[in-house]
C-alpha cells in the first residue's frame, strides 16, 4: 500500500479552435500541445488530519473533499502542491490540478484512473479537450470537441512533437485571461464564427499540421498555426482587447518573428504567447535578438514540447520498514 504518492502534470498550449459553432453536431474541437515546463506537481499521502498546503491550496482541497465523497473515501490526507502552472494564463492550470488530485488520490488508494470522468466530475474540459488528453499522453492532440453526450471530446489525432524543435513561451506576469464568468460572457457576445472560416482551420490542420509534423516541415507547421491564430484571434478580438490579449507580449512575438521564429500566436484567451524555433542554438539566438525590447514584467522562456503524459510516482514502507518507491508515465 502506498503511503506517498506524487503527480507531474504538464502545462498545455492551446493552437486554436476547430469549429466553434458546432453546426456539424460537434462544437469547439481544438489542436494543442502539452509542454516540458510549467508544471503543476502534487504529493497526497495519508495524515491523521486533512492538510492542504502550497500555490493554489483553496482550489486542490475542494477538488480533494469533492473526490472523497464521490468515491466514498473517509480517511484523511496531507495534500501539498508543490509547485503549479501559473493561473489564467492560457495553460490550463484548472484542469491540470483537477486531474492531478484526482489521480493522486486514486493512486494512493489503489483505485483505477478514470481521467475522462474526474475531468467531468470537476467540471474540466468544458471546451477543449486538449488539457484532458495532455494528461494521458503528449504529442501535438487534435480533439473533436464536444457532443450532446457530456463526455470529454474524443482525441482523433496525436502526433509526437519533434524532439529537436523548441516552443518560445511569452508569458506576462501582470495580465491574465478572461475565466469564469467573463469568459462564458464573451463566448456569448461574439458572433457566430463563420463556417468559412472553420473550414479553413481545419484545412490547415489536416493539410498543414499533421503533415508538417511528419515531415519535420517547421516552416510549414509555423505556417498553418500563424494561419490558424490568426483567424481565431481577429474573431476573439473584440473580448480580448485585439488578437492578442497582451500588447506587450504581441509586440515581443512579432519581434521573435521578425528575427526568425515561427507560428506566433497566443495560447486559448491568454495573455501568454508563443513562437516556434527549429532548434535550441536557434531559439536563444532569436530571443537574444528581442531581449533588450522586452519590458518588465514580460518573461520569456524556451521549452520543449512533451510526447508523454502525466508522470505518477509512489512510495512506501516495505514489510522491513525499508522506503521503496515506484515511478511511471502515464499512458
Amino acid at each position: 500500500m502506498s503511503n506517498s504518492v506524487t503527480i507531474r502534470v504538464p502545462s498545455r498550449l492551446h493552437l486554436g479552435f476547430l469549429d466553434l459553432n458546432g453546426d456539424t453536431g460537434r462544437r469547439f474541437g481544438s489542436v494543442g500541445l502539452p509542454l516540458s515546463e510549467p508544471e503543476t506537481v502534487v504529493t497526497l499521502s495519508r495524515s491523521s488530519e486533512t492538510i492542504v498546503e502550497g500555490t493554489e491550496s483553496r482550489r486542490a482541497g475542494q477538488h480533494l473533499s469533492t473526490l472523497c465523497s464521490h468515491l466514498g473515501i473517509r480517511g484523511q490526507h496531507r495534500l501539498v502542491v508543490e509547485q503549479s502552472i501559473p493561473s489564467h494564463a492560457g495553460l490550463g492550470s484548472g484542469t491540470q490540478i483537477a486531474l492531478a488530485v484526482a489521480s493522486a488520490l486514486r493512486t494512493l488508494h489503489k483505485l483505477p484512473l478514470d481521467v475522462g470522468g474526474d475531468a467531468t466530475l470537476l467540471d474540466r474540459g468544458g471546451r477543449s479537450g486538449i488539457g484532458i488528453a495532455s494528461f494521458e499522453s503528449g504529442g501535438v492532440i487534435v480533439d473533436a470537441g464536444k457532443d450532446d453526450s457530456g463526455r470529454p471530446p474524443p482525441v482523433v489525432a496525436r502526433l509526437p512533437f519533434p524532439e529537436e524543435w523548441r516552443v518560445i513561451m511569452i508569458l506576462d506576469h501582470g495580465g491574465h485571461g478572461l475565466h469564469g464568468d467573463a469568459e462564458i460572457a464573451a463566448f456569448r457576445s461574439l458572433p457566430p464564427f463563420p463556417a468559412a472560416g472553420s473550414g479553413e482551420i481545419c484545412r490547415r490542420v489536416l493539410m498543414g499540421i499533421m503533415p508538417a509534423l511528419v515531415e519535420h516541415d517547421l516552416p510549414a507547421f509555423g505556417a498553418a498555426v500563424a494561419a490558424i491564430q490568426m483567424l481565431i484571434g481577429t474573431h476573439f478580438a473584440p473580448a480580448q482587447g485585439g488578437v492578442f490579449t497582451s500588447k506587450r507580449v504581441e509586440k515581443v512575438a512579432h519581434g521573435l518573428n521578425e528575427a526568425g521564429a515561427v507560428g506566433i500566436g497566443q495560447s486559448s484567451w491568454g495573455p501568454t504567447g508563443f513562437a516556434f524555433a527549429p532548434s535550441q542554438e536557434a531559439a536563444v539566438g532569436f530571443v537574444s535578438t528581442v531581449q533588450q525590447t522586452v519590458e518588465d514584467g514580460i518573461e520569456i522562456r524556451i521549452v520543449k514540447g512533451r510526447n508523454s503524459g502525466a508522470k505518477i510516482s509512489s512510495t512506501r514502507l516495505d514489510l522491513v520498514g525499508r522506503l521503496t518507491a515506484r515511478q511511471r508515465d502515464h499512458v
